[in-house]
């Protein structure tokens, strides 16, 4: 918090001289100054009753008479109950606004060489048997802006992924597009390649329930009609032969994942997320198989009489966990093994944050306690950064249903509704068709990416594509559509004789400051402390909402102080400076959500 290190440390110094007793630093609490009282800091005074022995008010107004008295830091005070309110000068707020000026601004483009060993953010990690849905954007977003916020906070960030492209699910895709694909390709379909995968993924659902239904209306029960079911043993067979190496099955996973890569491309650009290194399953879960097999060889782990090997987590309050089938095959957790080995090896990493959803909780646990028992120390520097669900007014989306809300078609509805509302506001009215084209997906990602990521990643979310939009209240749009009227009051005023040198107006000595623009710098000043924070607590919801604080804060200011019509041209130039400085913060901090701001509307 501002000022709190110079007011304690003041305090403490000069604690005997004003009580005659001295203070230890611990019974001295500052907090911020609650908004319904005047003042900018807080002093609790409570602590300090057993060292002085005076009442609370008593300590209070000494304390704030000292503090007036001395040094011009604090101008004014008063007291409510037991918290002392002070003020701080206008002068030291101005010092405040220039001493972060320019100087304040990271590089979200390249690493920070602050530490030979970066940071790693996992994100993203898709299957390759269907397209990205709106589970995967939030992941997406969160994963890329999180990267962000640590680079902007001087940490050597590396953006990795992790891409699911072998396994039972995958061979259930290639299953079904054998059996009644007839040699169906993008091109034939005019699919994306991953809409086309996805597409068999479903028909082998709806294959298999086919099937049972048979064999339970053939007398069976339906344990034993999905333990018979010949279509999963075929897929099953198939992930078999693949882990064998069958060059048939090999050829027709690699032309499917072929498609799908493609797929996911488009997805990833139109979405503004990339990666600096992209790991495959199947180039890390013999890896893993190999880690699990040494592990059996130490005794860390045991095979059961089905040739299936099984860790034993008990001791740590858990249960087993099943590590390679009886058949030899990888799960999940085996390759996540090889690719933490294999990530460590290759980056010596500081730290690995894995952005999965909530739901493998207990699957990162297991991750990280098998790590443990392995032997590998750096296991206490991997986190989990989990996150809540995203929930649709129509309910939960399943994949193999065929329910998902697919991403591409997202995307597609938010440019529409953006393009929608720039022409009935009328925004668009002097724009090219280019020009236009850009702006409504500008104005539509940033509202599906800032209503995303303004939610605290614990807290489970329901997408509202409309809401979202708005062009009013805590939204993207709202925040873009300020930033272009700022573009706009600063083009004006450079057009004009008295003020076009308003940049190079020293704020220094400046104290003529409104209410408005004191309230206005006191949140400019605020930015380096929410990305600091945003980035310990891995949380871009804690940057998209102070961006929508200070951007009411500015129309607040934009609206009672007069800018470009007032009459004394040092205020003018001043509020100028004031909104340019509140355009860049705008700007920078929504480049950390991942989303472009518009300079006209």
């Amino acid at each position: 918090m501002l000022f709190e290190k110079e007011l304690k440390s003041a305090l403490v110094t000069n604690f005997n001289s004003i009580f005659g007793a001295n203070v230890d630093e611990s019974k001295i609490n500052f907090t911020a100054t609650r908004k319904e009282f005047d003042g900018d800091i807080t002093l609790v005074v409570f602590p300090l009753t057993s060292v002085t022995g005076l009442p609370p008010e008593t300590i209070a107004n000494n304390i704030g008479d000292f503090f007036v008295s001395n040094g011009g830091l604090v101008t004014g005070y008063n007291v409510v109950k037991g918290f002392l309110n002070l003020v701080i000068s206008n002068q030291h707020w101005i010092d405040q606004l220039v001493n972060m000026g320019s100087q304040f601004i990271p590089d979200y483009n390249t690493h920070s060489t602050n530490s030979q060993h970066p940071v790693l953010v996992e994100y993203s990690s898709p299957n390759t048997n269907k397209p990205l849905h709106l589970g995967h954007i939030r992941n997406n977003l969160l994963g890329f802006s999180v990267a962000q916020i640590l680079k902007a906070n001087n940490t050597r960030v590396l953006k990795v992924n992790i891409v699911n492209d072998r396994g039972i699910h995958i061979c259930k895709s290639m299953l079904a597009w054998q059996k009644s694909g007839l040699n169906e390709t993008p091109e034939s379909s005019g699919l994306k390649g991953d809409h086309l995968v996805g597409k068999y993924y479903v028909q082998f659902d709806k294959m298999l329930k086919k099937e049972v239904e048979e064999l339970i209306s053939g007398g069976m029960t339906k344990e034993e009609a999905d333990q018979n079911s010949l279509l999963m043993k075929e897929a099953q067979e198939m992930l078999r032969k693949w882990e064998a190496g069958d060059r048939e099955v090999i050829e027709l996973w690699s032309m499917m994942n072929g498609w799908v890569y493609d797929g996911f491309e488009v997805t990833y650009k139109r979405l503004g997320v990339d990666f600096d290194k992209i790991y495959y399953e199947s180039e890390t879960y013999l890896l893993g198989k190999d880690i699990v097999m040494q592990g059996v060889d130490k005794g860390i782990f045991f095979k059961k009489e089905d040739g299936s090997v099984w860790v034993d987590l008990s001791d740590e309050g858990l249960d087993h966990k099943l590590l390679l089938r009886a058949d030899g095959t990888a799960v999940y957790i085996t390759q996540d093994i090889g690719t933490a080995v294999k990530r460590f090896e290759d980056f010596n990493f500081e730290k690995l944050i894995y952005v999965v959803g909530n739901e493998q909780d207990y699957h990162f646990k297991v991750l990280f306690l098998i790590l443990k028992k392995l032997g590998y120390t750096w296991y206490k520097n991997l986190f989990h950064l989990s996150y809540n669900m995203v929930d649709l007014p129509q309910g939960k989306m399943k994949s193999r249903e065929g329910t998902v809300v697919d991403a591409d078609d997202l995307i597609d509805e938010m440019e529409s509704e953006a393009e929608k509302i720039s022409r009935e506001l009328g925004k668009i009215n002097d724009f090219d068709s280019e020009e236009a084209k850009n702006l409504y997906h500008t104005l539509g990602m940033g509202a599906l990416k800032y209503f995303i990521l303004k939610v605290d990643p614990e807290k489970r979310m329901l997408f509202n594509p409309a809401e979202s939009i708005d062009f009013n209240g805590n939204t993207g749009p709202f925040i873009q559509y300020t930033h272009a009227r700022i573009c706009s009051v600063l083009a004006k005023g450079e057009s004009m004789e008295a003020l076009k040198n308003y940049q190079s107006f020293s704020l220094s000595g400046y104290t003529s400051v409104a209410e408005k623009e004191r309230v206005l710098i006191k949140s400019i000043v605020k930015y380096p402390e929410i990305i600091a924070e945003s980035a310990e607590k891995f949380s871009p919801a804690i940057i998209a909402n102070y961006i929508f604080e200070l951007t009411k804060l500015y129309n607040q200011f934009y609206h009672d102080c007069s800018i470009l019509e007032e009459t004394d041209p040092e205020t003018s130039m001043f509020r100028l400076k004031l909104s340019d400085t509140v355009k860049w913060i705008i700007k920078e901090a929504m480049l950390l959500l991942g989303i472009g701001v518009p300079e006209r509307m």
